[in-house]
């Protein structure tokens, strides 16, 4: 896709974007939602929305599952390294603001170490590094980089801070900006 197809189709780059700003842009795919706390009767309408300073982009709302399957692509930019990117489930609510099910924090520094290796015509489905769970991540299960079709990706499980259970799965993709550092 080309950066003005992506300014266009991706709101969330916003209008005070500009590519000389930002490092380069992340594609966050979110997967699916896993035994998601129930904040309704039964169940509860989740929605995924991304946050990175003052960003803030979001998935449709599924209605009555606490094991949504979204499969749908988010992009932000960034600017700066130290900004957390933050993943937040609501529960979407018809007459009330909505309520949380859940946080995590995305860490890509590892996946960026990675990116700067330069590593080029790896073949497909090469590990490059894991990431494995720790009090300094939110990830629920062992994490790769992997280089697949000319393209490093990273498949992560987040598990939820302050909430009773659930957990999410994205995929995350670099895309360089104009050919700007990466």
């Amino acid at each position: 896709m080309l950066l003005s197809q992506m300014m266009k189709t991706h709101h969330s780059l916003g209008p005070e974007w500009s590519p000389m700003d930002a490092l380069g842009l992340l594609r966050i795919r979110v997967k699916r939602g896993i035994n998601l706390a129930v904040r309704d009767t039964a169940s509860s309408d989740p929605y995924v929305a991304v946050t990175c300073g003052e960003q803030r982009v979001k998935t449709k709302v599924v209605k009555s599952n606490c094991n949504p399957v979204w499969d749908e692509e988010l992009t932000i930019y960034i600017k700066n390294l130290d900004v957390p990117i933050l993943l937040t489930v609501y529960d979407k609510d018809t007459f009330t603001g909505d309520d949380s099910m859940g946080d995590a924090q995305i860490d890509i520094k590892r996946y960026l170490e990675c990116l700067k290796m330069g590593l080029k015509d790896l073949p497909d489905d090469t590990r490059v590094d894991r990431v494995l769970p720790s009090p300094d991540n939110c990830l629920a299960d062992e994490s790769c980089v992997v280089w697949n079709e000319g393209k490093m990706t990273q498949q992560m499980i987040l598990r939820l801070r302050n909430t009773e259970s659930g957990e999410v799965e994205i995929q995350i993709e670099w895309i360089d900006v104009l050919g700007l550092k990466s």
